[in-house]
Parts: C-alpha cells; structure tokens; sequence
C-alpha cells in the first residue's frame, strides 16, 4: 500500500469525525479523563519532538475512551517571552540566517516581509500547528484552544500573580539570575537557544599573587589549591588589569564583564594578550608555593575568569596536557580515595587507555576520578588543618575559610552556555528589585511534596527526579522586560516570563469553551471571578462582574473535568516546568484540584543522533505525514521506546510498518465464512493473552508493549492461521475485530477503515476495548498448534542437510511412561534422585537400560525442560490433525506413529513434545 492510500484513508476519517464533532467532549454522568500536552511554542512548525509527546497523550486519552471514560483532550499555543519579537526583529533587519531558517521550513516570500509583526507570526504558526495536529489524527476538542497572549488568559494570568503575591510567594528580591544583555531580561529555559535547564553556579576564585598584583583563577574545588602546580593561561585569551571593589585583579575581559553584572564595582585599567604572563611565576595561596603559568590554548576565556588551575594529579586533562607538553613538573596528591593510588589522574588516564588530551576516552577519565573523589575521597595530610575532611563535606567550610583569609572571591557562571533566542550569549547577573517565585519557601515545598507522594507517574521511577527537584529548587525570577506576554499587575514595567505563566493553565482548557461561546469580555474577568470557579469563594464579588449563570457553567465545567488525570512531556522539563506546574497547583487550589497524574518521556533521536537543524535531520509533522502517513508515524514513534528509554525514529521501521498495517487492511476485508475447527480455538485462546497483556501495558502508559500485544503479535497468529488454512473461520474474525480495536490508539485512521470492512457498529474509537475472557482459554490448542509449528521446524533443519529429497516422514510420537519421568525431572534435578524417584514405577523398571539412558539425558537437560507439555494421545492427535499440512510444508507424506507401535530404534529417540522424525 502506498503512502497516498493512507492519505485517502486519513483525510476519509478526519472528515467522518470533524462531522461528527466526535472529540467534542462535555461533562456528563461517565468517569472523566482529562489530558494535556504542553502547548507547542509558535516560532516554527511542529516537529518529530512534539509528535511523540502529543502521540503518547492521544494514545493514551483514546485507550480510556475505549473503556467508556468522557476524554477530553484540548489543545493551546504559547506565544509568551521573547523568541517571537526576536524573530520579527531579525526578520525586519533582513536576517539573512532567519530568512533562511524560514524558507527551509516551507514559509513562503510572500508571508515572510509580513513576520515583522510578532501577531502575524502567532497567526501563522497557530494555523499551520492546528493543520499538523489534524493531519496527526490527534482527538483534539478545538473548542477549548487559545493563545496566551489572548485577552482572556492574560486576565487568568493575572489573577494568578495577584494570588500568589498575597500568599508571599512572589517576592521582590536580590538573586543571581541567567540574563541576557541584549533583551535586558532575565533569561528563562524557554527564552534559550541553547543551554535549557541550566542555571547559575558559584565559582570560587582563588588569588595568586603576580607582580603586586592578583591572578584571579575560577573553580568548583576549593580544595584543590593545595595540588596546584602551576596555572594555565591561553596565550590569545584577551586579559585585562581591572580594579575590583579596589584591589587589582588580572582575568579575562569576559570575566570582568561579568562581574560588573553581579553588583561589582569593575574599573578596567588595561588590557592585554594572555600570552604577555606565560613564563612568569606567580605565588600560590595557602601554600606560598611559586608556580608557574604555562600556555594552554584549551583554556576558554569565556569561562568563570577564564585562567585555570592546573592539579595533574586529580584532573586528568591537566596530567595530560602537561604530558604533551613534555613538562617535568611533578604532581602534588591532596586526596585519598579508595581504589586508587597518589595520583588518580594518571591512573584513570592508564585504564581508559588515554593517549592524549584530545583522546575521547579523556573526558570518562575524568568523569570517573571525579565522581569517586567527590562520593569517597578524603584530604590527605597535605590539606594542613583540613585534612580527614571528607571531599564532599568540605567545600563550604575552605570556601568561608579561605574568603576570611583574603585569599578567595567567588563568581557566578553558566553551568554551561546559555544562549538567548535573540542570539545573544548570556551569563549571570544579581539583580536587585527584580520579582521572583519563591519556590525555597519550606511550607510551599512541603505541599508539593505531599502532593507528589499522591501523584500517579508514568513511569514511576522518575519520582526520584521530582523529589531531588523539589529540594534544590530555589527562588526563580519569574519576569523580564521584553517580549510578548502579561504585565504584572502590580508592576507594569514587568512581563511574566514564558514558563511562569504556563504552569496553571490546563484549568483554563476546562472554562475556555464557555468563555468563547459566551463572548465573555476580558474586562468582565475579574480576579474575584476566577476565584470562584476556582476555589469556590468569594461568589458574590463575582457576580458582580459575571453573570451567576455563565459562573456556575463555567465552575461546573471545571469541577467536572479537574484535576488533570495526565500530563505528559519530556525527562527534560521535570527540573523546571513539570516541578513549577506541581508547586502553582498546590499553591492556588483546593487539595482535591491537585494533579493527578504524570507522564515522562525520553528526548527524541532520529537515526540514533539528537535531532537538529545543522544535521540536517530535523522533521516536521507535515513532512512526516505526507511521505510515510499519520498512522504510520504514529506507530513508528511509539514502537520506537517507553518509559524513559530514548525513542529513536527510523525511517526503516516506518516503511515496514506500512506494509504490517497494509497487509492487516487486507485481513479485514477477507470473508470468514468457514465453520470452526481447532484452529479458531487455537487463535482465539492465543488471542486472549495478547488482550490481557495489550491491556495491562497500556494502562503502564508502556506503549511499545502495547503496541507489540495487540498488533505484531495477533497479526503474526493471522498469517499462521492464514498458512494452515484457506479458508477463514469465525476465531479469524473475532481475532481481527480484537486487533482493530487494540490498533485504534495508535492508528485511529487504518482503525476506522478497518472498522467499516467488519461492519463495526459506529465509530472504532468509541468501540469498546477488548477484555480477555478466561472462557476462551485453551491450553491443549495452543500446545498442539506449538507441537506442529516445533515438527516443521525440525522436519526443515534434517531436510536442509540431507542430499535426496525424501518421500515419507514417520512422526514418533513418546510413550507415555516417558511422561510420568519428564514430569518427576521437573521437580528434581538430581540424576541419583530421579533414577531413584523413577524406577518406583514397575513400567519404567521394564525398560531397563533405556529407562537408565532416558533419565541421565533428562537430568543433564533438567534447565530446559518445558513447564507444559500434552498428554501422549493429545500429541498424537494433534499431529495427525495436521499431518496433511505438515506434509505439503515438507513436501513428504506423513505418518503418525506411537513409539509403543514403532518398531524402528528412532522411535526410541521421541521425548515428550519432541517426536522423533524419520524421513525415507
């Protein structure tokens, strides 16, 4: 089947539900399942990213449909921040990268000169996602959609804000925050091109003493001062002499920069190359040992104060770097640490068989060394008075020691670049007067972790990545002065930043519908109105605003479908987004409002390397849809992993896969008009495992097991069945409806077609999920359909190895004094006691030395026994059932015989489940 059939199919079916209004979704008398997806940013197309995250929602939501649930599964656009006006900005300056960018994405000339405007890029975008999302098949109500930048939701916003001020968990304050100089806003995780989720980090710097002067080295270990041997300086690295907060300090001009955004006061005296210093001694703290400063043209000027340390004997790229340099210096050793010897950087670097700094296997060198120094080492006698101190204990207490000295400052840094969507790089400054959430109030934390304890995960062990989150979060600015979004209602000059203003608003999915129907002006919002649907309270100052009745609808709506049974997104945002949407909830509603359920995912791959544009292998929605189908990449992306494993999109897999929903479109088609046999049994008794665990997998949100119960495995039964029999039966039929309906969460389209083959009733989405029935449990089919499939398969491998094809195969079936010992070898795997426990039987004592050779081969093979087995009759007749398609595989005529009744010595050879063969 070609790509453009799924396309007829899928475009036939969009059109069958939007008519219908089939995902509309009200409240009603039913259990409810409420879902979301975290709303696509509209500064470019949807990706192969955000269809897995939305697949893994939707396959969820249309699971629970099939099991009777109202879904609602809604569908928004987030415009807030300062991508988008970055965008329009780079645009309107004829951006030749950004024109670019655009017209790789499929963005005609004609709407490009019309992207000056942030809103016609809002609009854009929203239209061409809601086309994406459709083309997906997702089972999206529409009716509930909005941007955040409308009216509306910047009143719900507001409201919020106003809320969270009163209860003390906005504040103003003095914190350092990742900033960018260009927007001259804070920075937050969404607001970045690079560098999501990192955050700021203190660096101790430690002052060497040059020519009256102080050498100003960044580091995370303080301790290491007292292995430092000499420092490293890049000879092009642009260095100044600056006065800080009075004393004269050499670092980077970066550095310096830095410092005067972190509440400094930095007076550059002048400026220079790095390589004027390289071969001059300066004079290390504490130690008072002279070192010198050697060139290194790794060292990034851009880093902390850009000049570094060098410690061989515990980093393994220094020990390496002063290796190539055909250095003598000798290291110092400070730590202890088991395993190891005096200098663990040389002993890692001789493990991992590093050959030099640029060798790959230098950064695990140094992953290794400082792991286990960090969770084990102790300072050895050469850390003076810090000595026994455990690595992991002692950071604090050198780094207050040694400022009290005079001998160290401090700094923040980037834990790793940062850039900002306007493409500038950014770095920590301290911000005074600037409004941030309190996210270290104890109270507040405490509410979330009570919250989190009660919280459904899917998969549950990223609880660990929650609870870690919510005890190292600290206060977060939650405000910049640019870009789009909603002013601080208190402070205008403020706009709240794009994750802050996205962490309640799955509640506003459930008033959305009867605000648009309504026609509900956004002056008509007023904080005291969302407090009612909200938490219940103030009713009267809300009718005030609102009509009583239009209140009630709309609090009627959010009673029904809150809290939200499922979120899903990716590993990614638990540090940020998934942690602020806990802590908003438990701030500003009532405990039984909280969430209810979250899902996590891992990050996308494509080919087995992270998707991105300078790859060149970044997909979108559109393209995947048009070349491969919807249903198709639905599956392939699902099938691709679960739980936290990395999904891994491969264009291989897709294309097989549109041959397995191809050729399962033929098997609905086919006439199943033949009585029932032992066949239909045999499938409809395999079906009922497939069912049992589809089901279970699903409700682990593990849909790749799913995927595989309910699809691969039954359609691997269906062409068995369709290989032992021409004509198809009623177990057929009832095996394909079964597949249908297990199918319809990930390929809703090929779902419905099928559907309409097999004469379903409605909608296949609204069909009941498939429920194993014990009833249909057969244990002697599916053992004799297994006997047969084993016989062909040994019956192939003698025949590949004889010369003259055969006419005739003898099936040997095992006599039933063989079973009773098989079964006694089950329990035993002692030879001397299953001989023992086997002569008590006179019949096998018969036997004599056969008896004694049986049980010897038996006890030698008593790991690969099989738990069932069948009755030698059973066997018997399920050979001889089959014995004429045994034979046409073959190409032999098969005769079934009991080895009580064989006179030939191969007769002997036949083991329970394991007849003997022998072709003539």
């Amino acid at each position: 089947m070609l790509s453009e059939d799924f396309a007829g199919i899928e475009a036939k079916w969009q059109a069958a539900w939007n008519e219908a209004r089939a995902y509309e979704s009200n409240p009603d008398g039913r259990s409810k399942f409420f879902a979301t997806f975290p709303y696509p940013y509209l500064n470019g197309p949807l990706h192969l990213g955000h269809a897995y995250t939305a697949t893994r929602v939707d396959v969820f939501s249309r699971y629970q449909r099939m099991n009777g649930k109202n879904v609602l599964f809604p569908f928004a656009f987030h415009a807030t921040g300062e991508p988008i006006v970055g965008m329009a900005k780079r645009v309107k300056n004829k951006d030749a990268k950004q024109l670019h960018v655009l017209r790789e994405s499929g963005v005609p000339d004609s709407e490009i000169s019309r992207f000056e405007d942030p809103r016609h890029i809002v609009g854009y975008y929203k239209a061409r996602t809601i086309e994406s999302a459709k083309a997906m098949g997702f089972a999206v109500d529409w009716r509930r959609s909005f941007v955040t930048i409308d009216p509306d939701y910047k009143k719900f916003i507001e409201w919020q804000y106003l809320r969270l001020k009163e209860m003390g968990f906005v504040v103003k304050g003095t914190h350092p925050v990742i900033y960018c100089t260009s927007c001259k806003s804070p920075t937050g995780d969404h607001d970045r091109l690079k560098g999501e989720g990192a955050s700021p980090e203190e660096f101790i710097l430690i002052k060497f003493d040059l020519d009256g002067k102080k050498i100003v080295c960044g580091t995370l270990r303080p301790e290491t001062v007292y292995g430092v041997t000499n420092v490293w300086v890049n000879p092009e690295s642009s260095l100044v002499e600056a006065s800080v907060d009075g004393e004269d300090w050499i670092l980077s001009k970066a550095a310096a920069a830095k410092l005067a955004e972190q509440l400094r006061e930095v007076k550059i005296k002048r400026e220079f190359k790095g390589a004027e210093i390289i071969g001059k001694e300066c004079k290390a703290p504490i130690t008072g040992r002279n070192i010198p400063i050697l060139s290194a043209v790794f060292v990034d000027e851009g880093n902390a104060t850009g000049i570094v340390m060098s410690v061989p004997s515990h980093a393994p790229l220094d020990y390496l770097a002063l290796e190539d340099a055909g250095s003598k210096i000798a290291p110092i050793s400070i730590i202890r640490t088991p395993g190891y010897g005096e200098n663990p950087a040389i002993e890692a670097c001789n493990r991992f068989g590093v050959k030099n700094q640029n060798d790959p296997r230098a950064e695990e060198a140094t992953h290794e060394v400082y792991k286990k120094e960090f969770h084990e080492g102790v300072l050895n006698a050469a850390c003076g008075e810090y000595a026994g101190l455990k690595v992991s204990q002692c950071k604090d207490r050198l780094k207050a020691d040694f400022r009290k000295k005079g001998v160290a400052d401090a700094m923040f840094e980037t834990d790793e670049e940062v850039e900002c969507r306007c493409g500038n790089r950014c770095l920590v400054k301290i911000l005074k007067d600037q409004w941030f959430l309190k996210y270290s109030d104890e109270k507040w934390k405490q509410k979330v972790r009570k919250c989190l304890a009660k919280l459904k995960l899917y998969p549950e062990e990223i609880r660990v990545a929650f609870e870690n989150t919510i005890e190292w979060l600290q206060d977060k600015a939650c405000a910049r002065r640019s870009g789009l979004g909603t002013n601080l209602p208190w402070d205008k000059d403020w706009i709240v930043e794009t994750l802050s203003d996205s962490t309640l608003y799955p509640a506003f999915y459930t008033i959305a519908g009867v605000l648009h129907e309504r026609k509900i002006k956004p002056e008509q919002l007023a904080p005291e109105v969302f407090d009612y649907i909200f938490t219940g309270e103030k009713k009267a100052e809300a009718a005030k605003h609102l009509d009583a009745k239009i209140l009630d609808e709309a609090k009627r709506e959010f009673d029904y479908w809150y809290p939200c049974d499922f979120r899903n997104s990716a590993d990614e945002l638990v540090p940020n987004h998934l942690t602020f949407y806990l802590f908003h909830h438990t701030a500003l509603l009532p405990e039984n409002k909280w969430p209810a359920g979250i899902g996590v995912n891992g990050m996308l791959l494509v080919e087995g390397e992270k998707m991105s544009k300078s790859k060149g292998n970044f997909l979108t929605i559109s393209q995947l849809a048009g070349e491969y189908g919807a249903d198709v990449t639905r599956c392939n992306l699902m099938y691709s992993a679960e739980g936290l494993s990395e999904p891994d999109w491969r264009r291989e897999n897709a294309l097989s896969l549109q041959q397995w929903i191809a050729k399962f479109l033929n098997s609905a088609e086919m006439d199943c008009e033949a009585p029932r046999d032992a066949l239909d049994d045999w499938i409809e008794s395999r079906l009922q495992k497939h069912v049992a665990e589809s089901r279970e997998a699903f409700e682990k949100t593990k849909f790749r097991t799913a995927l595989q119960q309910g699809f691969f495995e039954p359609l691997n039964d269906l062409k068995w069945y369709g290989r032992r029999k021409r004509e198809r039966g009623p177990g057929f039929k009832a095996t394909v409806s079964a597949v249908c309906r297990m199918l319809s969460p990930f390929a809703p389209h090929a779902a419905e077609e099928a559907w309409e083959s097999l004469e379903g009733e409605g909608f296949c989405c609204n069909a009941a999920f498939p429920i194993a029935d014990e009833a249909k449990e057969n244990r002697e089919a599916e053992l004799g359909e297994e006997l047969v499939k084993a016989v062909i398969e040994d019956g192939e491998k003698i025949l590949s190895m004889v010369k003259e094809k055969p006419e005739s195969l003898r099936v040997f079936i095992a006599a039933e004094w063989k079973r009773g010992v098989y079964a006694k070898a089950r329990e035993t795997r002692n030879p001397g006691e299953l001989i023992k426990k086997a002569m008590e039987s006179p019949e096998v004592r018969k036997k004599g030395k056969d008896a004694v050779a049986y049980v010897n081969a038996l006890a030698k093979n008593s790991a690969s026994l099989r738990a069932e087995t069948l009755a030698g009759e059973e066997e018997l007749d399920a050979i001889e059932a089959a014995a004429e398609f045994i034979g046409s595989q073959l190409g032999v005529k098969v005769e079934v015989v009991a080895e009580e009744e064989a006179e030939e010595d191969k007769a002997k050879r036949a083991l329970p489940f394991k007849p003997a063969l022998l072709f003539a």
